[in-house]
């Protein structure tokens, strides 16, 4: 990319045509205001994310960085709307969908109903989690582990993210640090 934008740069270079340098040359410009309000942007974000105490509690569970604490946090605020973990898992769409009949409970796939930003937050911290567990088998896994003996990645990732939004429901309710507890 910056290849091309020391040819639209260029003038002497006769690549492009003027017209397609002159467009091109839009392109950058806009890149560049919007690469600038990004990391302003990102500043402030990391500045609020610094003076909340349950956003720097939430980034301490593992998969969790601060954008996924953030987001929790100005979404659900200190919890209190939920009356479990559970209720908020299920509310952000991470708990298997029921279709029950005459007396047969079945489970299908999550609901997908709620917050899918959060929940695709949650997911991508689950993923980093067990990719980090794979790279490094010492830091025990364990529960993943033997999840992942049982069932496909997917709906081990779903699990891990599921129980992510739990403990992130109880450290907010709470008031709580994150204390890792070995499977």
């Amino acid at each position: 990319m910056t290849d091309l934008i020391h040819i639209i740069h260029d003038s002497e270079d006769t690549r492009l045509p003027d017209l397609a340098r002159e467009a091109l040359g839009l392109l950058v410009e806009q890149l560049n205001v919007v690469r600038a309000q990004a990391k302003a942007l990102e500043a402030r974000l990391l500045a609020w994310h610094r003076s909340n105490g349950a956003s720097r509690r939430l980034e301490t569970i593992p998969g969790v960085g601060v954008i996924t604490a953030t987001a929790l946090v100005a979404t659900i605020g200190d919890g209190s709307q939920f009356r479990s973990g559970r209720q908020l898992s299920a509310w952000l769409g991470l708990v298997p969908r029921q279709q029950s009949s005459g007396g047969k409970n079945k489970l299908g796939r999550i609901s997908k109903r709620g917050d899918g930003y959060i929940r695709r937050l949650l997911v991508h911290g689950a993923r980093t989690v067990l990719r980090w567990h794979r790279v490094r088998p010492e830091t025990g896994a364990g529960w993943s582990d033997q999840l992942l003996a049982r069932r496909p990645n997917n709906v081990v990732l779903v699990a891990m993210a599921n129980k992510t939004a739990r403990v992130a429901w109880a450290l907010l309710r709470h008031q709580r640090d994150y204390q890792a507890v070995s499977a």
